[in-house]
C-alpha cells in the first residue's frame, strides 16, 4: 500500500530527484509499481532500491521501465534477489538506455552468465 501511494506521487511530482528506499522490503510487489510511475516521471534521478528483496519479476519491471525513461541516472538494487534472468532484463534496457550512468547490482546473483550479458549491452550502450 505504501509503495502504491509513492508510486501514485511519482506519477505526477514534478520536483523530487532523489527517493532513497532501502531496506524497506518494497518486493517484487512495489517494485512494479514503482517501475510503472518511472515511465511517467520525468524528475527522478536517482532511484536506491537496496535491500527490497526484489527478484528476477521486478527487475524485469526495472527494466521495462529504463527503455523508456529519460531521467534515471542512477539506480541501485544492491542486495536484492536478482539472479541472471533479472540481469537478462537490465541488459536489454541498457541497450536502449541513454541516461543511466550508475547501476549497482552488488550482493545479488547475477552469475557468470549474467556478468556476461550485462557486459555485452555495455559494449553498445552509448
Amino acid at each position: 500500500e505504501g509503495a502504491k501511494s509513492l508510486a501514485d506521487a511519482l506519477k505526477v511530482n514534478q520536483t523530487l530527484t532523489t527517493l532513497d528506499l532501502a531496506g524497506n522490503e518494497i518486493s517484487d510487489e512495489g517494485a512494479i509499481l514503482l517501475a510503472d510511475a518511472l515511465k511517467v516521471n520525468q524528475t527522478l534521478t536517482t532511484l536506491d532500491l537496496q535491500h527490497n528483496q526484489i527478484s528476477d519479476e521486478g527487475a524485469k519491471s526495472l527494466a521495462d521501465a529504463l527503455k523508456v525513461n529519460q531521467t534515471l541516472t542512477t539506480l541501485d538494487l544492491q542486495y536484492n534477489q536478482i539472479s541472471a534472468e533479472g540481469a537478462k532484463s537490465l541488459a536489454d534496457a541498457l541497450k536502449v538506455n541513454q541516461t543511466l550512468t550508475t547501476l549497482d547490482l552488488a550482493g545479488n546473483e547475477i552469475s557468470d552468465e549474467g556478468a556476461i550479458l550485462l557486459a555485452d549491452a555495455l559494449k553498445v550502450n552509448q
